[in-house]
């Protein structure tokens, strides 16, 4: 059974707590909060033969073939591969599969995610049933970024948007999910992680930190002029790109922000305080900006998967970076 998380109780009793069930739910909300998690456990309840006040039993036929992974009702749809779209002939066979008759007589669930990896074609497949799905038939869609969605889609969609869960909880659960790591890592994975526990976790899994580490260090050669902007775009091949780009997105905020509070309680994680105030104080307003409109720009190319030179691209970002320095 999927985990119960704490920060979930309130939605999880009224989602479980409905007499009756819409016929398609978009459960959206940032990466790392437990809403594939949630997902699983509502279509767990909703193909239960024997449901109790808040659970499915676990124990009934259905439980059972649900636990096993060959529950006939039941249909997951994801990417083919890991960060690929998913296709419009996997939608097909998706739509296939919500016109048949129930095999076990009760409700068909079906579990999408994340529903904004579906290309334009998948998702004008999916708009007949979403809108008239066949029989009892329930369908789930998590997203992470709910703004990329058809507004078709979504308006189809009873929205539900998950909670984030405050840091005094997510810090209580990190320290059983990571009881090795001492408490200001765990602060500083959660920072990392933009609040989400479960995102915490994936980075540590990762060894962000000493990938960040690594980062930080370049960041401050390149502006020694220790380093070079190939030579530490090449170091850094195994440190996924939009991680990378989502670090200097957020040194570029942290940059215009002190440039305008000067308020040092603001300058983010530690390994980068001094270099922030530093940048601010010597950088030109208006190069930041345009920095930060470049990266914003380069980053939603990595979400969209666009066919990019790694290397270059790093490169194009780091002889900008070099360049802050200098009011001109």
């Amino acid at each position: 059974m999927a985990e119960a998380y704490p920060w979930q109780d309130g939605l999880w009793q009224q989602l479980a707590g409905r007499a009756q069930h819409a016929h398609a739910y978009l459960l959206h909300g940032p990466v790392g909060i437990g809403k594939r998690a949630l997902a699983e456990r509502l279509m767990a309840s909703l193909l239960c033969l024997r449901p109790g006040a808040s659970n499915a039993c676990g124990e009934c036929k259905s439980c059972l073939l649900l636990k096993a992974g060959s529950h006939p009702d039941n249909y997951v749809l994801e990417p083919e591969e890991a960060d690929k779209a998913i296709k419009v002939d996997q939608v097909r066979d998706l739509v296939s599969f919500v016109v048949q008759t129930s095999q076990m007589g009760g409700r068909k669930v079906v579990l999408i995610e994340p529903v904004e990896s579906m290309n334009i074609n998948a998702a004008n497949a999916l708009l007949k049933s979403l809108e008239e799905p066949s029989g009892d038939t329930v369908l789930l869609l998590v997203s992470h970024q709910p703004s990329r969605l058809l507004p078709t889609i979504k308006s189809r969609c009873v929205q539900q948007a998950c909670p984030l869960p405050s840091e005094a909880m997510s810090l209580q659960w990190l320290a059983q999910a990571l009881p090795d790591s001492s408490d200001e890592e765990r602060v500083e994975l959660l920072t990392l992680a933009a609040g989400s526990p479960l995102a915490a976790v994936s980075l540590q899994a990762q060894g962000v930190r000493e990938q960040r580490a690594l980062v930080v260090d370049g960041v401050k050669k390149l502006l020694k002029q220790q380093q070079s902007p190939t030579q530490l775009a090449e170091g850094w091949n195994a440190i996924p790109l939009l991680l990378l780009f989502d670090w200097f997105c957020d040194w570029s905020s942290l940059i215009l922000r002190y440039q305008m509070t000067e308020d040092e309680a603001g300058l983010g994680l530690g390994d980068m305080r001094k270099v922030i105030q530093y940048l601010a104080q010597k950088s030109n307003q208006d190069k930041i900006l345009n920095i930060q409109d470049w990266i914003l720009a380069q980053r939603q190319k990595v979400l969209s998967k666009a066919n990019l030179n790694r290397v270059l691209l790093l490169e194009a970002l780091l002889v900008q970076w070099a360049s802050l320095p200098g009011r001109s």
